[in-house]
Parts: structure tokens; sequence; C-alpha cells
């Protein structure tokens, strides 16, 4: 499947499944060898200081990690949660929403592939940052599972 295709029906799958992602205006804006990139824009999700609200925050960083594990698994049925995370807010947003998402090495997902090949269930630490230009706003770390 091309990128462009496959960027517009992740983003798809994720304006059908979970609703809120729509409100909040998120845009699956990119998918490499590197990272994944979720955005979204700051007038759907900023609070009363005009700066992103932090559960608009947190969620893009869990929907980037989620999308991430989505795209990698490759199995559009497998159903995917996440089990726990951590995150810090290390300054405020000011501007368009920017979340990504560090591809895992290939090792870690070819271990993680295996034993959900082989049990219908696995889990997968991923990271993500939130960024406005060159500086880190946020970090995410977040436990994602997939079940059959």
């Amino acid at each position: 499947m091309p990128a462009d295709e496959l960027l517009k029906e992740t983003e798809r799958f994720l304006h059908a499944q979970i609703p809120l992602t729509k409100a909040m205006q998120v845009h699956v804006a990119s998918f490499d060898e590197a990272r994944l990139v979720l955005t979204a824009p700051l007038e759907a999700n900023h609070n009363h200081l005009g700066t992103a609200f932090g559960g608009s925050l947190a969620t893009l960083a869990t929907l980037a990690g989620y999308s991430m594990l989505w795209l990698l698994l490759e199995d559009r049925e497998a159903h995917i949660v996440i089990k726990d995370s951590k995150i810090r807010y290390l300054a405020p947003v000011r501007g368009e929403l920017h979340a990504a998402c560090k591809r895992p090495d290939a090792k870690a997902v070819t271990k993680f592939k295996k034993l959900f090949a082989k049990s219908d269930k696995a889990r997968i630490t991923l990271k993500v940052v939130v960024e406005e230009g060159d500086r880190v706003c946020v970090e995410f770390e977040g436990t994602f599972v997939a079940l059959k």
C-alpha cells in the first residue's frame, strides 16, 4: 500500500474507532523507518491559558503509540489496549500539537510479532515525545498490549 494511503487508512481507522480523535482533529502526518507523527491543532485542544490542554497532550501521545503498534502489527483484527503509562510535562505547548512515536528496534518488533503469533497476546513498550520546534515538551512511555 502506498505511504499516503496507509496514513489515510490509519486516520480513518482512528476517527471511526476512537471518536475523540475526530473531536481533537487528530491527523496522521507521517510514518517512516524512524517514527510515526500525529498532529492536532491547538485551537481544538487548548486550555484556559491558551496552551495545549494536558489531557489532549496525554491522549495524543497515547494515540501515537497505539497507531505505531497498529501499523507495525499489520493485523487489522487485533485489539490494542494500553496497559500502563507514565508522562512528564516539561514545557507548555503553544502551537500545533506534534506527537512523535519512536519506532522500536527491529529485534523488539520481531520478538513482539513472534509472541503474538504464538499466543495471540503480546506487549511492547513505546516512547513518544510531544515537540514544539526543537524543544521536547512532553515525554511519554507506554506499554501496549495486542490481543487476538
